[in-house]
């Protein structure tokens, strides 16, 4: 089978959905899986989450975007205020999943979400949690729209031609956002939605949810807004 480059949406703590997913799909040594960041928090199995993403790094490329989840774990520690402000964004449900505490969340699940970039890229798309600013290079984005700017819909193709590749934006339907340049991965897993993953390739589409039922569809069964 040829290498794959497969991307997975917004995770949020389904480990559920996660686990059918990689079950469904099965990556291998040969295969690249960029997860496009929020990974944590909101859903009850972020913990879960963490082990099996660690676990799946052993037997494939795996390339962690930072989304701003991530990001608000790692300050967390630093200050009251910027703990108060994760834990009513979904870091509650984070920390019951360790028992309640930082301090049993384990180094090897730090090390790894510290490990987690800004963005990634090949030969034809891009890779971000949330968005681009229009002028800008990829490599002078701010963490504002790579991890914070939710899409508008008034997005314009990337100059260089690739197609960008994001999360963070819900699409609470359940169907990946498909425009022009533009693809939207992030379809509401936490919230009774679907775990999205995209074979980058061929443009199949693989889902889960949290009572792991999965279904399969393909880009070109997407309606494609202008």
């Amino acid at each position: 089978m040829p290498a794959r480059t497969l991307a997975i949406g917004d995770i949020h703590g389904c480990d559920f959905a996660l686990a059918s997913l990689l079950n469904l799909i099965v990556p291998d040594h040969d295969d690249t899986v960029i997860v496009l960041g929020d990974v944590i928090d909101r859903g009850a199995g972020t913990k879960q989450v963490l082990e099996l993403l660690i676990e799946l790094s052993q037997h494939c490329r795996l390339i962690f975007i930072r989304g701003n989840h991530e990001e608000m774990l790692i300050k967390a520690p630093e200050s009251r205020g910027l703990r108060e402000s994760w834990l009513q964004y979904g870091g509650t449900q984070t920390l019951f999943s360790y028992g309640g505490t930082f301090e049993q969340i384990p180094k090897e699940h730090w090390d790894f979400l510290k490990s987690s970039i800004s963005h990634h890229a090949t030969e034809t798309h891009l890779f971000v949690h949330a968005n681009l600013e229009p002028g800008i290079a990829l490599e002078d984005q701010s963490a504002e729209w790579l991890r914070w700017t939710h899409l508008t819909g008034d997005e314009k193709p990337w100059p260089t031609g690739h197609v960008v590749v994001v999360g963070h934006t819900p699409q609470k339907n359940g169907i990946p956002l498909c425009r022009p340049g533009w693809i939207g991965l992030d379809t509401f897993a936490w919230g009774n939605g679907w775990l999205t993953l995209l074979d980058v390739d061929s443009g199949e589409i693989f889902q889960a949810n949290e009572r792991r039922q999965t279904r399969q569809s393909h880009l070109t069964d997407l309606s494609i807004h202008p």
